[in-house]
Formats: structure tokens, C-alpha cells, sequence
């Protein structure tokens, strides 16, 4: 059920759970409560108009590498089947190259960790089309369309006051609202915050050889992080995670432009490349927040709400799936007496994910750290890495064990 903010005016929503956001996490956190069995309120602005039936849209600039957990979360929740297959990619390898004359490497391939794939390349639209089918269908969600003005928590209950007058009452908030999340805001979660002065700057290209499944990385020092992560047929999709000047310059450019500038990375593998859609450049600011608690008083938080990490691994989106799966699963199995906003309960899932969160902030801010300076014994030393740990294929199976989500 959809129910607009102008409907909803004056009118106490009462439902086991609210879910503050509209993106990927938001709508995820939705479906598997409500699958759950708990009744759920999904609170977000209107969506954006969808394109008209039977155009083409393109293909969309944001993508994202999804892994298995995504993939098995996903699957639990009949939403994978409903994706657009002809628009999802899989990647059967990563092969990741140093930087400077003596560059290092170091490959991944599906076969070599015991998978049949290593991660699934999709659009942002895909996910989210699949997800809006899957609500429309629903048990126990109801979507509200409105603006969060006040979080009230209480022993007993959390409501969220809209900007109409109305408001929801729930046993529990959870903040789905994205990096600068209103509902952390509202709890007086303090966080770190800490800049990397990048951009990751993306666009999509037709290329002239085949990529066999492959993703493409290079640490390339001072131009920061490229890489190209393989859509269906001959098609790539960038993104290069560039210093802000850099970032600049990229933007002031055409696609083909940029197109150039890949080509003393990628024409060896790629052959040219071509831009799909010429005016289809973005780009956004990359930064590390981490946040001081992902629970409050009746309050959880999940998806960057709970924790932004560099994209140079991929696994942004793939934290905040497992963060939707382990809220489902604690939620799930607490004890009958308890409420679902018990701080017990939500103590739980917060040292759940704490591993797992901090690991990869961790990883992903120290490769960051490493492979952005630019002096050359440090340069020497992470190709040598690079060149080890390709040849060490226990520890190789590990770590990509462990991006898996296996």
C-alpha cells in the first residue's frame, strides 16, 4: 500500500517497525521484515518518475558489484529471479595491476575460489525495479510518502513526526536513509568523518575485445584508483576513484575524452574504447564515515547510515545487504517476551556486524592510505606485495572468501 504525504495528513501510522529511506537498503530492510512477519512502514519522498514504457533508458551510470550474501538475501526474498538478467554481468575474474615500471599484480578468478562467479554486475535501476515490483506485492509494508521532521523514543515506543502533521509509531526506527542519515542525526550518534579528496567519476563504454567476465583495477598513484567493471556483451563500466583536481578535469571532458585517457590502461585487454552514452558522466565524493554506535534507544541502523568505506572493493552495498540480513535474522530469533526495539536485542545485532563492518573499513582504508601515496619505497613495496601475495594461493583464497561472502 502507497500512501501519499497529502492522504496521510493528521494520522497516527501505527506499525510493528518504521523504515526511514527509498534506496536499495531501505526497500531490502522492507521486504525481509515484512517477510518476517512483522508489519512494516516504509517512510521516503516520492519516487522519481520512471521512464516511459517501452524506451530505452540506457545504461545506468551507478553499478554496483553485488556478492553472494547479497545474492542469497536477495534470492530469500524472490527479488533476484525478478531482475533483468539481460542486464546483469557476471564476473568471473579480477585481475588488479600496480603502478610504475616495476608494477606489481595480483588475479582472482571464480575457478580458483571454488565459485561458480565471483560477484554480479547490475544497475542501480535494476535493483531498485525488482525491489518496487516485489513491494507492490507485499504483505504487512505499507509505503509512506513524506518528510521526517522529529524522532520522539520512549521505554516503550519510537513515533517519527512528518512535516504534515501526521506521524508513525513503531517498537523500532530503522535508519535506511543513506551517508548523511537524518534518523543517526536525530539519535545524536556522533561519527568520524574523514575526506579522502577523490571523486569516483563514472561512465560506461563499448570495448573493442571481449572481456571475458573480467574486472580490471588499477592503482595508479598519483590518478588514484581505475577501474573497469565488465557489463553484458562487450560494454565496461568505469570507475575511477580520481583526486579531486583530477576529478575536475575529468568532468570539464567527453566521454571520449575520458575514453583516451583509459586507453594506456586498457587498450592491451580492451582494445578502444567506445562511450555508450557521450553525455553520461557522474560523479560523487568518496569519503570514510563511522559512525559511533549502529543502535540507539529503539533504533537501528543499516546500508551507509551505519557506515561508508572507500568503493575501491566494491562492498559499500554488499555491508549494508548483510547489515538487512543479520537485523531480520536477530530480530527473528529474540526471545518472545522481548520487544523489537529491546536493547538486549539490538545489542546483538550490533556486535554482529561489528566484525565484519570494521574489517572492511579497515581493508579498504589502509589499501587506500597505502596506494594513494606517492613515494616511491612505499611504491616498491605494495608491487612486491602485490607480486606475494598472487603467489600464496591459500591466503588468495581466503581474502576472496571473505569478499565473497561465502
Amino acid at each position: 500500500m502507497n500512501i501519499p504525504a497529502s492522504t496521510a495528513a493528521l494520522r497516527v501510522i501505527e506499525s510493528d517497525i518504521c523504515i526511514v529511506g527509498n534506496g536499495a537498503i531501505a526497500k531490502t530492510t522492507a521486504l525481509g521484515l515484512a517477510q518476517a512477519g512483522f508489519s512494516v512502514t516504509l517512510l521516503g519522498p516520492p519516487s522519481p518518475p520512471s521512464a516511459p514504457a517501452g524506451s530505452d533508458p540506457g545504461w545506468d551510470a551507478r553499478v554496483y558489484a553485488l556478492n553472494h550474501t547479497a545474492y542469497r538475501l536477495l534470492t530469500s526474498l524472490k527479488v533476484w529471479g525478478a531482475l533483468d538478467a539481460s542486464r546483469v554481468a557476471p564476473v568471473d575474474a579480477m585481475i588488479v595491476h600496480g603502478d610504475g615500471a616495476q608494477a606489481g599484480g595480483l588475479g582472482f578468478d571464480a575457478y580458483g575460489a571454488r565459485t561458480d562467479t565471483l560477484a554480479w554486475i547490475m544497475e542501480d535501476r535494476n535493483i531498485a525495479q525488482a525491489l518496487d515490483a516485489a513491494l507492490k506485492f507485499a504483505q504487512n509494508v505499507q509505503q509512506v510518502e513524506g518528510r521526517a521532521t522529529a524522532l520522539l523514543q520512549t521505554q516503550d515506543s519510537a513515533t517519527v513526526q512528518l512535516a504534515n502533521g501526521s506521524c508513525i509509531k513503531s517498537q523500532l526506527v530503522v535508519g535506511a536513509d543513506g551517508a548523511q542519515s537524518w534518523v543517526r542525526g536525530q539519535c545524536d550518534i556522533g561519527f568520524d568523518y574523514r575526506s579522502y579528496n577523490q571523486r569516483a567519476v563514472v561512465s560506461n563504454f563499448a570495448c573493442e575485445l571481449p572481456h571475458h567476465g573480467a574486472a580490471y583495477q588499477w592503482f595508479t598513484g598519483v590518478d588514484g584508483i581505475v577501474a573497469l567493471l565488465p557489463l553484458p556483451g562487450n560494454q565496461v563500466s568505469l570507475v575511477w576513484s580520481a583526486p579531486d583536481a583530477l576529478a575536475d578535469t575529468l568532468r570539464s571532458e567527453s566521454a571520449a575524452q575520458i575514453a583516451a585517457r583509459l586507453a594506456v590502461y586498457a587498450q592491451e585487454k580492451l582494445g578502444a574504447l567506445t562511450p555508450l552514452q557521450p553525455e553520461l558522466v557522474r560523479d560523487f565524493p568518496l569519503r570514510l564515515i563511522r559512525p559511533h554506535s549502529m543502535v540507539a534507544q529503539r533504533v537501528a541502523l543499516v546500508g551507509d547510515a551505519a557506515h561508508v568505506v572507500h568503493p575501491m572493493a566494491g562492498h559499500g552495498m554488499n555491508l549494508g545487504f548483510a547489515d538487512v540480513a543479520q537485523l531480520v535474522k536477530t530480530l527473528s530469533e529474540r526471545e518472545p517476551q522481548r520487544s523489537l526495539g529491546d536493547e538486549r536485542v539490538l545489542a546483538r545485532y550490533a556486535r554482529a556486524r561489528k566484525e565484519d563492518v570494521l574489517l572492511m573499513q579497515l581493508t579498504t582504508d589502509g589499501l587506500a592510505r597505502l596506494f594513494g601515496a606517492n613515494i616511491e619505497p612505499l611504491r616498491v613495496a605494495r608491487n612486491f606485495g602485490l607480486n606475494l601475495l598472487d603467489k600464496l594461493p591459500a591466503v588468495k583464497r581466503r581474502l576472496i572468501s571473505h569478499a565473497l561472502g561465502k
